[in-house]
């Protein structure tokens, strides 16, 4: 066993005694970018090219700063993702929406499909669509300046000119496709004012905005997407929107068949917790 492998046991064991939740995974992650490597190589670091930095990286990881903030890095499907302060670190129960989003556009007798993802953060679902339905054409709605920029550096490292990002409210943004898009997706803020996340990761270092939802529920923003999917989308048009696991039968409720909605739907994520609802728009 090499030095490294050595000090990348004894961190694992700090971080598992600090509560993080995959401690080996992370130092390894950890000890892969400093040291420049895969994590399937680090046998090969030689014991002289150690680096201690990857110490203060596992000081930082035993803190509780996420991961990704540590690496600059988020793996979201089949992307990497630069992210740090200021911005949503994408999760995987996204990648389950962001999932059933692509299964519907590949189902599509379009062309192109026109998709439009409010809120998007890193950018993360809006580049995903980009990437596996290769002629849909994507525009990504954010207003928060911070997660502004780090959307424009992701979509300008993987968008392909075909990701079109607007520094837009979800509320009204895009009236220019109104009854031209074929699916809404969105991710935005639904935890109620004075929850707290269970998390450190979450509490301490997401963006309170991209947390925190308005009203006394947390789901004004919720009411907002399903607004203004209604807006855009062409009858037969589909919305996804994710929720906090406790919140599926309140966000099921706010897409009502008076409104044009059809098939709508309370799905699960990996966990078999309720994650998101989608909605048909407007077509028996």
């Amino acid at each position: 066993m090499t030095f490294l492998l050595d000090e990348i046991a004894l961190a694992t064991a700090r971080l598992a005694e600090a509560g993080v939740p995959s401690p080996r995974t992370d130092a390894e992650e950890i000890a892969a970018f400093v040291h420049g490597v895969r994590r399937s190589e680090l046998h090969n670091v030689t014991d002289a090219d150690f680096d201690a930095l990857f110490w203060e990286g596992i000081a930082r990881r035993e803190a509780r700063e996420p991961l990704q903030h540590i690496t600059g890095r988020a793996y979201f499907r089949y992307l990497s993702l630069e992210v740090g302060p200021g911005v949503f670190v994408p999760r995987p129960e996204t990648e389950v929406v962001a999932g059933w989003a692509i299964e519907r556009l590949r189902e599509m007798d379009v062309a192109s499909p026109v998709v439009v993802d409010l809120g998007t953060g890193s950018g993360a679902i809006a580049l995903s669509i980009a990437q596996e339905i290769a002629l849909a054409i994507v525009h990504a709605v954010e207003v928060d300046p911070d997660a502004y920029r780090w959307a424009k550096r992701n979509i300008l490292e993987h968008g392909q000119g075909r990701v079109h990002l607007h520094p837009e409210d979800l509320a009204d943004a895009l009236p220019e496709l109104n009854g031209q898009v074929d699916l809404v997706i969105s991710n935005p803020p639904y935890i109620p004012p004075g929850a707290i996340p269970r998390d450190p990761e979450v509490r301490d270092y997401d963006p309170r905005r991209a947390l925190y939802g308005s009203g006394s529920d947390g789901l004004d923003e919720v009411r907002a997407v399903e607004r203004t999917a209604r807006r855009l989308l062409r009858p037969g048009g589909f919305v996804a929107v994710e929720h906090a696991d406790e919140q599926g039968t309140a966000v099921y409720l706010l897409f009502p068949e008076d409104n044009g909605w059809r098939d709508v739907r309370s799905r699960q994520d990996l966990t078999r917790r309720d994650r998101f609802v989608t909605a048909r728009f407007g077509q028996e």
